[in-house]
């Protein structure tokens, strides 16, 4: 039997408060999604001016992340380039940047999910936030 990591609350406010210095500091209306390793939101926190749409769009990219167990780019990438046949995989619909797999020794814990401006930018606060808790 394997022991399994798991984020804690401490870990999520810790990841949250990363990425939403990350994008205050650059002026961006995001809104951040946190989702355990299953893609079950922990955190979501549409910052003042963000789209309410965003609210939608984060947490898909947090879970297709997790699910996926890698950033959600990847997914984009592979449909952009002709693999369309993946837009019929189920549960995952966040499928474009901006979503960042959390991953301690191997094995992913969760994932951060960020929607609102372009598409690296949003990537940008994802990963600031996961890059918080110095895996």
């Amino acid at each position: 039997m394997k022991t399994k990591f798991v984020l804690e609350a401490a870990d999520v406010k810790a990841i949250a408060a990363a990425a939403e210095d990350e994008a205050r500091k650059n002026a961006w209306p995001v809104t951040i999604a946190i989702v355990d390793d299953g893609g079950a939101l922990l955190h979501l926190h549409r910052l003042d001016g963000a789209a309410p749409m965003s609210a939608h769009v984060a947490p898909a990219k947090a879970r297709s992340s997790a699910l996926g167990r890698r950033e959600s780019k990847g997914f984009e990438d592979m449909i952009n380039g002709g693999r369309t046949a993946f837009l019929s995989v189920p549960v995952l619909d966040g499928l474009m940047e901006g979503g960042v797999p959390i991953m301690k020794d191997g094995q992913c814990i969760g994932a951060v999910g960020v929607s609102g401006v372009k598409a690296p930018e949003d990537a940008q606060v994802a990963r600031a936030g996961v890059a918080a808790l110095g895996l």
